[in-house]
């Protein structure tokens, strides 16, 4: 089974707005960039699509490792996720928020084998810097 390591972040400015996603995928030697963006969107939508894309690009079930500076993406997937499903996507205040990308990474996360960790987020990591800097580059490029 192949191994990849992915780094993800998405962002918007301001929260709501305009906003964008990336992701670094390495596998073995090849590192491969991957970015996007939305007119409207949230923080956390954002979040939740760099992982699916990045996901999307791995054609062959694989291991893969995620590292995201996001604490609602982390936690969601690894720890609230299983209450929701129990529940049939309701939280504790009602329904499960951004549902339809929760749905998505699930599908697209069940391919394979992932690790999910978390990262702090601007604390010296390259690749978290480097994500960073696509996705504020493709936010910006919805501007031009």
């Amino acid at each position: 089974m192949d191994e990849y390591l992915i780094y993800t972040d998405g962002g918007c400015d301001p929260n709501p707005g305009p906003g964008g996603w990336a992701a670094l995928i390495i596998h073995g030697k090849t590192r491969r960039e991957i970015s996007g963006a939305e007119p409207h969107s949230t923080n956390n939508r954002m979040e939740l699509t760099a992982a699916i894309q990045a996901l999307n690009t791995i054609t062959e079930p694989a291991a893969v490792t995620i590292f995201t500076d996001s604490q609602y993406l982390k936690k969601g997937i690894s720890e609230w996720m299983p209450t929701w499903l129990a529940k049939n996507w309701r939280g504790t205040s009602g329904p499960v928020a951004n549902q339809d990308l929760w749905k998505e990474l699930l599908a697209a996360s069940g391919r394979h084998k992932v690790t999910w960790h978390w990262l702090r987020g601007h604390a010296g990591n390259a690749e978290n810097h480097r994500v960073d800097y696509l996705c504020r580059a493709a936010r910006k490029a919805l501007n031009r």
